[in-house]
């Protein structure tokens, strides 16, 4: 199969933690052909969508940390692979957040072809905090607004601690707690976060959610689920005097094993996850609560891994290889031959 991972350079990251090159190092273990493109890498050409794709070619035999240096030399290199995107058989969509709106109306037109992953009206959906209101059971208590009068009242009236976020954030960046015992800091900050100086229109909405304790005494849990299926958690121990679990906060990765809870959770939001297309996430719970879903290259598969014993790269890849090969057999049924 011909498989394209589209993300950041490759070289500024941690190969022993990227969840991208364990994919694309299982995907060269079973022979398929890989690219590698960048954002920017997309064009248009005769109305059709092209990429400037490196192919990665690699000798038989490779260990990851080799696999992982070839594949910059292959990026690196000048020669390059003009390929239709509409050709391929598989593209994940790897990069970081935020999403880039125009590339994900660029791509809409070769979704049918193309076995991508997550979808994009998924990708569209879930990348907002907002998703998580799909599931009003199982996370804390929360608000929305663009109000700072508005949000200062709901604060007040909480009586306590609670936790401030802008809706496209991701990492835990500019996730920060409030509370109504330190009013002058708390309006400075409604006010900065919403950009009260603007129009009501053109301020930034952000969230409030109730603050959960747990996260200092257990941290918080990130569970990768695949087709709506648990597939994998590790838990996220945040630093001393941190309340932010994040990996890239300075959290700590400890092995975890699924409460019945955290199993509830991941079964309650499958159906939704699947019907959005969202087949590979990561969802972070604290508590029993779930605080978000990340559909927007979601990471862990590499600590899961190495805190687990496991090879969850597997089944992520047999599952790409399945859909792929199905939607093909789709596209090659003459459609005038099918039953009405």
């Amino acid at each position: 199969m011909k498989i394209a991972f589209l993300r950041d350079p490759l070289n500024d990251i941690d190969p022993h933690t990227e969840t991208t090159l364990l994919l694309m190092y299982e995907c060269y273990r079973r022979g398929h052909q890989v690219f590698f493109l960048e954002y920017h890498d997309l064009y248009i050409r005769d109305s059709r969508v092209m990429g400037r794709m490196h192919e990665i070619v690699c000798d038989a035999g490779l260990d990851l940390l080799a696999y992982w240096q070839r594949s910059i030399e292959c990026v690196e290199i000048e020669k390059l692979v003009f390929e239709d995107v509409g050709e391929l058989d598989v593209l994940f969509l790897r990069s970081p957040p935020p999403l880039q709106y125009d590339v994900m109306q660029l791509l809409s037109s070769v979704e049918e072809q193309v076995f991508i992953i997550n979808s994009l009206r998924g990708q569209l959906l879930g990348n907002s905090k907002l998703y998580t209101l799909n599931f009003q059971d199982v996370i804390p208590k929360s608000h929305v607004s663009r109000d700072p009068v508005r949000l200062r009242k709901i604060i007040d009236d909480f009586g306590g601690t609670m936790v401030m976020k802008p809706l496209r954030s991701f990492g835990g960046r500019g996730v920060i707690k409030v509370s109504s015992k330190d009013p002058e800091n708390l309006n400075s900050l409604l006010n900065f976060y919403l950009r009260s100086d603007r129009p009501y229109p053109r301020r930034e909405p952000i969230m409030v959610q109730e603050y959960l304790e747990e996260v200092h005494t257990e941290g918080d849990v990130r569970i990768m689920m695949l087709n709506g299926q648990f597939h994998g958690s590790y838990r996220r121990v945040p630093q001393e005097n941190e309340f932010r679990a994040n990996i890239c906060a300075g959290g700590a990765a400890v092995a975890h094993q699924m409460s019945p809870m955290e199993e509830h959770i991941c079964s309650l939001i499958s159906d939704r996850l699947v019907k959005d297309g969202l087949y590979f996430v990561g969802i972070d719970v604290i508590g029993g609560k779930l605080v978000e879903i990340n559909c927007v290259s979601p990471g862990g598969l590499p600590r899961i891994n190495m805190l687990h014993g496991l090879q969850l790269e597997m089944p992520v890849i047999d599952f790409v290889e399945e859909r792929a090969s199905a939607k093909k057999k789709m596209s090659d049924v003459d459609p005038h031959k099918l039953t009405p």
